[in-house]
């Protein structure tokens, strides 16, 4: 009589699977939701949904973009079930470094900004601006400029081509740097000429 192959329990096989990913399944939820209870709900909710699929889950070959498309589309659905946006600055979301990184970029293209920057004016006036995105592109926004996807993998989690992922970004940044330029409390110098 042959024996016939070993096969785990479905719970070991599914922690076996899943596991390795918690970590960074839990990171970019924090990213969405930008609360720490917010993005725990958010894996355990993607995690139960997903148990019941275990053998197809068994049958992904990348399974952590994957993992992290199934956790944005579920973010996006609750977001858009309750009919708001995120209420949360880029502040609470990015590390310092993070934050600098991300305003020295936009400084470098508005040279009075370097100013502001340095006299920490703009953070709180950026966290607002961004609050007027949309969240697919305040997300797509915190996970290109401030967490440093590449466009590729962006592209890969939100199913949309690489193309598409280049000019949203262009898109995002063209709206800041339009929106932080009508500020007149950034630039009280400068008086705009009324139309």
């Amino acid at each position: 009589m042959a024996l016939l192959p070993f096969k785990p329990s479905r719970p070991k096989r599914f922690e076996k699977l899943v596991q390795p990913h918690l970590e960074a399944m839990y990171r970019f939820a924090f990213r969405l939701a930008g609360q720490q209870h917010d993005a725990e709900d958010l894996v355990q909710d993607v995690i139960v949904k997903l148990y019941p699929r275990l053998e197809e889950l068994e049958g992904i070959e990348q399974l952590r973009p994957w993992l992290n498309r199934v956790l944005y589309r579920h973010f996006i659905d609750q977001v858009r079930r309750k009919g708001r946006r995120a209420d949360r600055p880029v502040s609470d979301v990015a590390e310092p470094e993070q934050q600098a990184t991300f305003l020295d970029s936009y400084a470098a293209d508005i040279p009075e900004l370097a100013e502001q920057i340095s006299a920490g004016r703009l953070k709180p006036i950026m966290d607002s601006v961004i609050q007027e995105l949309s969240p697919d592109m305040r997300t797509l926004m915190l996970l290109h400029d401030v967490d440093g996807w590449s466009q590729e993998d962006i592209a890969r989690v939100l199913e949309i081509p690489v193309g598409t992922v280049k000019s949203r970004v262009h898109r995002c940044r063209a709206s800041l740097r339009e929106k932080l330029l009508e500020r007149p409390e950034l630039f009280p110098q400068v008086r705009r000429v009324e139309q």
